[in-house]
């Protein structure tokens, strides 16, 4: 009888310490916000029409981010924008974030094609800027996580052509 009920008390010790393993667990795991994992410092704009209202008020450009949680080139890309300083730190002082997960009725948010990752900058006079591309001919709007510089020097270039159109 001692026996039965010392292993009787082993297993209840066990099922209990493995509940509050996965109640910890889930207390840790940060809440989901806007972000989406692209930068939680950033303020995030929850859709297309608020981001277009900001970008007016504030004379700062838009950066629309699409991507979609099951795409492993959205996941490497966002990853690596998330850890680097200085896209977050621009993205959070000089634009209006929007990381949508599915597409826009603008269609100029998809010149040619709909596809992830892919990231279009709209400026203050609601102009989607078609000319600020990345690398790649087949997908001129998409990065990958080798192309962070080439991501930086277009958000650059999205801040100059607002100065100088002024």
């Amino acid at each position: 009888m001692m026996l039965y009920s010392a292993s009787a008390l082993c297993l209840l010790l066990v099922a209990v310490s493995s509940n509050l393993s996965i109640t910890i667990k889930k207390e840790k795991r940060p809440p989901q916000t806007l972000a989406r994992g692209w930068g939680d410092d950033i303020t995030w704009v929850q859709t297309y029409e608020e981001g277009l209202f900001h970008i007016q008020k504030s004379n700062k450009p838009l950066m629309v981010i699409h991507h979609l949680e099951d795409c492993q080139y959205c996941q490497a890309l966002k990853k690596v924008f998330a850890q680097n300083k200085e896209i977050q730190e621009m993205a959070q002082n000089n634009f209006i974030m929007l990381n949508l997960m599915h597409e826009t009725t603008d269609k100029n948010l998809s010149p040619d094609g709909q596809y992830v990752p892919r990231i279009m900058f709209v400026d203050p006079s609601l102009t989607v800027r078609a000319d600020i591309i990345g690398r790649y001919s087949n997908r001129l709007y998409t990065y990958e996580p080798q192309d962070l510089p080439i991501l930086i020097e277009n958000m650059k270039k999205a801040l100059k052509l607002i100065q100088s159109e002024l």
